[in-house]
């Protein structure tokens, strides 16, 4: 009795820590080598996953459903984002049609992120930085900044290399 009450005392620990520690274990991007960045100045501004910032309040039932639009009252996924991956820092959106999903941006002050959300306010030269606190993407502000980017297929195997 003792040592199936240990075991499931470890597995309980072991999940415990797991979930502390899984943003450790989310992949960083990072830019293709040997391939110059263009160099873009984009207005930034920051994110969470709260109501306020991503469109959603909860139905009667307490589940979350999108505030407004043609989808009003339809579920809303929290914390996923429109590329289906979970929002993590690093995490950028961006008009996807100028900078579609997996381009690798470095901005000054936030690092290095990949675009893996759209948002219906985020058009044209602008990127929504992920965080994981509403205070501090409301401490981000509203920011012009000249940032590097690195579009998909923009550094291959073949990057850098003479033919």
């Amino acid at each position: 009795m003792i040592q199936l009450f240990r075991r499931g005392l470890v597995i309980l620990l072991l999940i415990a820590v797991g979930c502390c520690i899984r943003d450790l274990w989310t992949p960083r991007a990072r830019p293709p080598r040997k391939v110059r960045p263009e160099v873009v100045e984009l207005r930034v501004t920051g994110y969470c996953r709260c109501g306020s910032c991503c469109g959603w309040r909860r139905n009667w039932f307490g589940r979350p459903v999108i505030a407004a639009g043609p989808n009003r009252g339809k579920p809303k996924a929290v914390g996923i984002t429109a590329s289906g991956t979970r929002a993590h820092p690093g995490t950028l959106a961006a008009d996807t049609s100028i900078y579609p999903f997996g381009t690798i941006m470095y901005v000054p002050g936030y690092g290095y992120g990949r675009v893996e959300d759209r948002g219906g306010d985020i058009k044209g030269q602008h990127i929504d930085l992920y965080y994981r606190s509403h205070a501090t993407a409301l401490r981000w502000g509203n920011q012009i900044l000249r940032v590097k980017v690195w579009k998909p297929g923009s550094g291959g195997a073949d990057a850098g290399r003479r033919r």
